[in-house]
């Protein structure tokens, strides 16, 4: 029985530790340098995280090939000027292949070759809190593999002009790229901020947006737009010739002239439009009025608005300055000033009348003292 109950009490202990001991292979992993960030790399499973103790300098590019999670913790990762890889993907960080699933967060990439990051034939990058500056090629690279933005800022990339989010499909590469909105997507530059690439390869790509995404991602006609929140334009970038665009949101650009001033929007294909969506649109200055929306800089051919919208169209408004009458002033007037109080009191003379009868009273009274001393004297 004793021993039994020993036997009973070491599994419970066995249990107990297994309980309150951590799992070894959850153990935090930390990079404070290069090496030690490619060394954790390689010995993460799985699905663990590496985070980023300080800003690293990184010399050559960085391949993942499964699922990890790197956060920045708030640090840089910059491009050394002494970039010493050889090798034709001189890309920061790059997802590659079907099992590659990397997640960067709280982390800016600076500086480097060609791209900050690239998600390649197959693989999926997802961006949340992270900003890319400074990438002679491009800041995400889409290439044939899955690009989710959850909340990302695009500094200038790029030599010539802007490059924000190219999306392609290399010559090696045997899936189709797609681009995941699902989040906030800024940009320092309106040029280019989603561009489908014009090298010949991309023939097939998808866009999808999820539904409370803040910016919007819509294929208009033979565009791929950005839009914010409200759906005004923020970028439009032409697709190839070559390529077609499967998105979930199709919609039609109408652009709105209000004098020296315009602004796009997105409207749904073959729906009708309201005067008030215009309006929304258009901030007028002070004591400016719409008169009306025309379809022609002329004024002369008003816009019908029951007519659905079914292509891409310019409304122009009509303003007009609204006269304010000002009000005449009234002349000023001196302030009336108070006249002095006229005493309306009947002038009687008693105040000199008892003047004189107290000088005579006086004047008595001495002549009697006078008297009686002379008597009194005789």
């Amino acid at each position: 029985m004793k021993r039994l109950t020993k036997f009973i009490l070491f599994f419970i202990s066995v249990a107990l530790f297994i309980l309150v001991t951590p799992n070894l292979s959850n153990a935090q992993r930390v990079a404070n340098n290069e090496e030690t960030l490619n060394s954790e790399i390689s010995a993460a499973d799985p699905g663990e995280t590496i985070t980023i103790q300080n800003d690293i300098t990184v010399t050559k590019p960085i391949v993942i090939a499964k699922e990890l999670i790197i956060d920045g913790n708030g640090h840089n990762i910059v491009g050394s000027n002494d970039w010493t890889s050889t090798s034709g993907n001189q890309t920061m960080f790059t997802a590659q292949l079907s099992d590659a699933k990397l997640t960067l967060k709280n982390i800016n990439l600076k500086n480097g070759p060609k791209y900050g990051v690239q998600s390649y034939d197959g693989a999926t990058v997802i961006l949340d809190n992270v900003s890319i500056s400074g990438f002679k090629y491009g800041g995400v690279l889409a290439n044939g593999g899955k690009v989710e933005v959850r909340n990302l800022h695009l500094g200038l990339n790029g030599a010539n002009e802007n490059n924000g989010i190219e999306i392609d499909k290399g010559a090696s590469a045997t899936n189709n790229p797609t681009l995941v909105m699902n989040g906030v997507l800024t940009s320092e530059s309106n040029e280019n901020v989603i561009r489908p690439a014009e090298n010949g390869h991309l023939t097939d790509f998808t866009i999808t947006n999820e539904a409370n995404t803040t910016n919007k991602v819509v294929v208009s006609g033979n565009n791929v737009v950005l839009t914010d929140s409200a759906d005004n334009v923020i970028s439009q970038t032409k697709i190839p010739d070559k390529a077609t665009a499967s998105g979930d949101i199709q919609k039609l650009i109408v652009t709105i002239i209000a004098n020296d001033k315009t602004n796009k929007i997105t409207v749904d294909t073959g729906k009708t439009i309201t005067a008030d969506l215009l309006k929304s649109h258009i901030q007028l200055e002070e004591n400016y009025t719409i008169d009306g929306f025309y379809r022609d800089s002329n004024y002369s051919v008003e816009f019908n608005f029951n007519d659905p919208i079914n292509t891409d169209t310019t409304i122009y408004a009509k303003i007009s300055q609204v006269e304010v009458t000002v009000p005449e002033e009234e002349p000023e007037t001196a302030p009336e000033t108070e006249k002095p109080i006229k005493d309306e009191t009947p002038k009687t003379g008693i105040e000199n009348n008892l003047s004189i009868a107290i000088l005579t009273i006086l004047l008595a009274i001495t002549t009697i003292i006078a008297i009686r001393k002379k008597n009194i004297e005789g």
